[in-house]
């Protein structure tokens, strides 16, 4: 599938979400950091990406129903480790408790502070 086709599908994810991470709920940006106020230097586990919820090597396609969208930070987290992806639906349970802890995304609240951003996560 083309580029052009998952930039669609991750921006139509990001607005139907309403511009909020479908793992964490946090705020994510879409195409410039400008968007929340932060540097760009800081911005990068703020920004939206496509989440494939079955991924496209385990057959899954590019295809509205199977893309979401998802910050850097939660996509990176779910998918970079040593056993295998744990399905979303078991992640998205996993993000919530540890954010409801304050676990998840401890450091990026003093970014969030300093950017003056109380609901970006």
């Amino acid at each position: 599938m083309s580029t052009k086709t998952l930039k669609a599908l991750r921006t139509r994810s990001f607005h139907a979400q309403q511009g909020r991470c479908y793992y964490c709920s946090g705020l994510m940006w879409l195409f410039s950091p400008d968007e929340l106020g932060l540097r760009p230097r800081s911005a990068a586990p703020f920004q939206c990406t496509a989440e494939h919820l079955l991924a496209r090597q385990d057959g899954g396609k590019d295809v509205a129903d199977n893309v979401v969208a998802a910050c850097h930070l939660c996509n990176l987290r779910r998918h970079k480790r040593p056993t295998p992806a744990p399905s979303p639906d078991a992640y998205r349970v996993r993000v919530q408790q540890c954010t409801a802890k304050g676990t998840w995304r401890p450091g990026l609240a003093k970014v969030a502070a300093q950017a003056g951003i109380h609901a970006l996560l």
